[in-house]
């Protein structure tokens, strides 16, 4: 499996935890923890990849880099 960066933000609204892959439109998930949100945002890339493949679609190259490793 490919290696994306993945992006773990906590809400302020109700303390629970997003983590994104910006390389994979829309693809993310939801944890009360960091690391339920990290364990779930892994299954949904699993998921987004397996369909993108079975339909035909073409799947990026892990390209995302957060600014604090451009310095």
């Amino acid at each position: 499996m490919k290696d994306y960066h993945i992006n773990i933000f906590q809400r302020e609204e109700d303390g629970g935890y997003i983590a994104d892959i910006p390389d994979l439109e829309s693809c993310s998930a939801f944890g009360s923890t960091p690391e339920e949100a990290l364990a779930e945002v892994t299954r949904a890339r699993t998921t987004w990849l397996e369909a993108a493949e079975s339909a035909g679609k073409s799947v990026p190259t892990p390209r995302y880099l957060p600014a604090i490793y451009l310095v």
